[in-house]
Order: C-alpha cells, then structure tokens, then sequence
C-alpha cells in the first residue's frame, strides 16, 4: 500500500458529483472513526473507576479492541484520501 497507489479508488472518483460524493462519505467514515476512538478512551479511562474485578477486566479489553479497531480504519481511510488526492493531483 505504501507503493504505487492503485488506480480501484480513482475509478469511482472521476466524474464531478461522484467525487464530492466520494470526499464527504470519507470524512464521515473518518469522523465516525474518530468518534469511535475517543468513546474507547473514555470507556478505558472509565475502567479504573469500576470496583468489582470482573467489569473491569472485561471494559478494558472491550475498550482496548475498539481503540485498536477504529484506530486502524481511521489510518485506512486517511491513508486512501491521501492516496486519491496525490493520485488526481496527478492527473490534473
């Protein structure tokens, strides 16, 4: 991936209005990994105030597969804008 971007993700960008199209619905997945991000923080941060041993092993696990889950999509979805923008920068 880190290579020659492949030509999939401009196929689906080359007309106007499907690319503005494209953009918003990356920034959305974007926001909607961030969101997810920050909710598994706070969910990990709010592990250490349970008492009973059981809650808090099994937030923080739970937390710590969605801080890794979203964290890895939010790097997937930046990296491919960042793919298409030097890709349609080339070719305009």
């Amino acid at each position: 991936m880190i290579g020659k971007p492949r030509e999939v993700h401009t196929a689906s960008v080359t007309k106007p209005v499907k690319r503005i199209i494209w953009w918003i619905l990356q920034i959305f997945l974007v926001l909607v990994a961030l969101f997810f991000l920050i909710f598994g923080i706070s969910l990990f941060i709010g592990a250490y105030q349970l008492t009973d041993p059981f809650s808090f092993i099994m937030t923080v696990f739970g937390s710590n597969l969605m801080i890794l889950i979203s964290a890895v999509l939010l790097i997937g979805f930046v990296l491919r804008m960042v793919n298409v923008y030097k890709l349609l920068k080339k070719e305009g």
